[in-house]
């Protein structure tokens, strides 16, 4: 696999996937809805309500993951410098922030038909948050900064750091007291959520992650054709001006 982290090689196998991935994303979530639309049952206690878990959850498992590739790809940049890692980190990082906060905004209407209130400095949704401020942050740092070598190694060093708080957001529901629902899934115990529920959600899950490929190869792949077209322009600029180029 070493193979695609040439730029080259990246884009063309890109090419090739995008339509891929983009029609398998638009197949899971037509059957994902629909299954959770028509064929889950409502919930016991929070009726008609409880189908917004299929697009909470998924965002939520998202947005987690996202930062940990993020934080990955940031190691990988750091061990072997290569740029592409660079690139995979920070085009990854706004579908993060999105996914991010649509976890928090179903999360709270969710809340409030649950709970009667759209928030609660609950410890789940605090390290949530502090996980959306994160991102806006990487962003901000990403946008503001001119000088490209630095950037890339605040960048970097901003992901690493804020892995620590991916413990905290999973961790926090069995370390304090909150209202936030336990883990219904990934437990010891072994699942607790009925499978007319669970393969529907799991159908979501696939039709979020596929989405979440998709939309970084384009993003990817558009931001390898302009660090192209940058180069192209310098170099005429040089062959116009030969001035330029001491």
């Amino acid at each position: 696999m070493t193979r695609f982290a040439n730029p080259k090689k990246f884009y063309n196998l890109s090419q090739k996937l995008i339509p891929i991935l983009g029609i398998t994303t638009l197949l899971f979530f037509a059957i994902g809805l629909y299954f959770a639309l028509f064929h889950s049952p409502a919930d016991y206690q929070q009726g008609e309500s409880v189908r917004m878990m299929y697009i909470h959850v998924p965002a939520a498992w998202f947005s987690t993951l996202i930062f940990v590739f993020m934080a990955t790809m940031s190691g990988v940049a750091f061990v072997w410098r290569h740029p592409l890692a660079d690139l995979l980190a920070q085009e990854a990082a706004l579908i993060g922030a999105i996914y991010t906060s649509i976890a928090l905004i179903t999360g709270s209407l969710w809340g409030k038909l649950a709970w009667g209130a759209y928030w609660v400095w609950d410890a789940r949704l605090t390290s949530v948050l502090i996980l959306l401020f994160l991102y806006i942050a990487y962003l901000a740092l990403k946008q503001s900064m001119q000088d490209k070598p630095i950037a890339s190694k605040m960048l970097r060093l901003l992901a690493l750091i804020g892995l620590l708080n991916i413990p905290i957001i999973k961790g926090s529901v069995q370390w304090w007291t909150t209202l936030h629902q336990p883990p219904s899934i990934i437990r010891s115990l072994g699942i607790s959520i009925h499978m007319s529920m669970l393969i529907p959600l799991l159908l979501m899950a696939a039709a979020f992650g596929l989405f979440f490929l998709t939309i970084l190869l384009m993003r990817t792949q558009t931001r390898l054709l302009n660090i192209k077209t940058i180069a192209l322009l310098k170099k005429q600029d040089q062959l116009d001006d030969p001035s330029l180029a001491a």
